[in-house]
């Protein structure tokens, strides 16, 4: 498991509340959490917001 996968893991609640306001059209169902499936969470992110995946990336790993 690399850094991300442990940042996302140990910090999620935080994370999701960053994300939250910082894409305020993410759902909390868009936004559920499961160990594993980091690269799902992220198209998620990434087909609502219009994003990048390396631009939520990134925004996750400057939190």
């Amino acid at each position: 498991m690399g850094a991300f996968e442990d940042k996302m893991k140990g910090n999620w609640n935080e994370i999701k509340g960053k994300l939250k306001q910082k894409y305020g059209e993410l759902t909390e169902d868009e936004l559920t959490y499961a160990e594993g499936q980091e690269d799902e969470l992220l198209g998620k992110i990434q087909k609502k917001t219009g994003k990048s995946k390396e631009e939520v990336k990134n925004f996750i790993d400057s939190l």
